[in-house]
Parts: structure tokens; C-alpha cells; sequence
């Protein structure tokens, strides 16, 4: 969990537009609302609490394309969170015992990555597990990149060239066509602890 950083958000601000008809790949990409379980680990006598989504992606761009999704969560409050991060593979295997009824072939986060084959037969279906966030939010976005071949570059606008360029000092953003959905948690300080999210504005953004 970290905040973004003011150069981050300065470049997003200021990011391209996806175009409106793409030009290169994009999968389907189907999901679930974001749902909060709250699990007792092995070997543990405290409770731990995690958001996760379960979502089906498709390919029928009418080539095989290689999938390589990244998955994180912004609050209001600016910290994002990353899917997977600190996540035990028993949180897993118990989030996709529960929805084995509906997703009987649903796999493990992890084999989610690699080459998508065409057609709905090769459809993959998994979820995104985050650890829970800050629990005196109103809203958060979920972000999804990988589901486009469309990319693009920008300048930083914070770009130190006395310093020269390095990880730390880019010259150059890249960014992905992301599809960001947004989301209200309604109530006050103790019902949003239990309240369902609801979806507002979903759209294609460059990130």
C-alpha cells in the first residue's frame, strides 16, 4: 500500500485519451463487484479482512495475445493498493472454493498470466484479492491494464535533466489503456464497514 506519488498524479491529469475505436487488440473482460471476506488464516488467532473480484477475460480479438494484467485499487485518500500483495494462497483457495458452484474452472491468480488463445472455449475465469483498505473511504477505482495492446508515451513533466534520466528521474512515462471503474461504499464510519460498493462511472482511460 503507498501513496501516489505528485508526478504520477501530475502526468495523469494530462494523459491522453484512449482512442475511441482501437487500433490494436482488446479482450472482453466480464466481472463481479468488488466483495469483502473475512478470513481466519492457518496458524492464526486474529481475523484478517480482503476485497476481491472475480472477473472472466475472453479473447476474440482473432489472434492469440499475450496476457499480462495489472490490477490496483486508488481510495479517495490517494493510497493505492495492489492486488495480490501480501495475499496467502489460502485466501485464495478458500475465494474461489466459494464461488466453485458458478466458476467451476476458475484458477489461481497466478496462471492468469501468459498466452490467451482465441475463442470462448479458452475464456479464463480467476479473481483479484486485495488486503482491505482504509475503512474510513467513501470511494475508490478499480484499475485494470493488460485487457489493450494500445500504449502510449508521455513526457514528465517534472523531468530533472541535470540529473539525467534513471528509474527514479524518467523522461518518459508510459501508459497503458486501462479500463478504470469507480465505485461509492454509502453509509457512515460503521455501516461502510459492512456496506455493499456501488458501481458508478466505468470508462477507458490512458494510465
Amino acid at each position: 500500500m503507498f501513496v501516489i506519488p505528485a508526478a504520477v498524479v501530475a502526468v495523469a491529469s494530462a494523459a491522453p485519451k484512449p482512442n475511441a475505436v482501437s487500433r490494436t487488440w482488446e479482450l472482453d473482460f466480464t466481472f463481479h463487484d468488488p466483495q469483502r471476506i473475512t478470513l481466519t488464516l492457518p496458524g492464526d488467532d486474529t481475523t484478517s479482512t480482503y476485497w476481491y473480484v472475480v472477473y472472466t477475460v475472453t479473447n476474440n480479438t482473432g489472434r492469440n495475445v499475450d496476457f499480462y494484467p495489472t490490477f490496483n485499487v486508488t481510495t479517495n485518500r490517494l493510497t493505492v493498493i495492489e492486488a495480490g500483495y501480501d495475499i496467502s494462497p489460502f485466501v485464495n483457495d478458500t475465494i474461489r472454493t466459494r464461488h466453485k458452484g458458478v466458476h467451476p474452472f476458475s484458477v489461481d491468480p497466478m496462471k492468469m498470466y501468459g498466452p490467451l488463445l482465441q475463442g470462448e472455449d479458452n475464456a479464463r475465469t480467476s479473481i483479484i484479492v486485495f488486503r482491505e483498505f482504509d475503512t474510513d473511504i467513501d470511494q475508490f477505482t478499480l484499475y485494470i491494464s493488460g485487457l489493450s495492446g494500445e500504449i502510449d508515451r508521455v513526457r514528465n513533466p517534472r523531468f530533472d535533466r541535470k540529473a539525467g534520466a534513471s528509474p527514479e528521474n524518467p523522461m518518459f512515462f508510459h501508459l497503458r489503456k486501462t479500463l478504470e471503474i469507480r465505485y461509492d461504499v454509502p453509509g457512515d464510519d460503521v455501516t461502510r464497514l459492512t456496506a455493499e460498493p456501488i458501481r458508478g462511472k466505468q470508462k477507458w482511460v490512458m494510465r
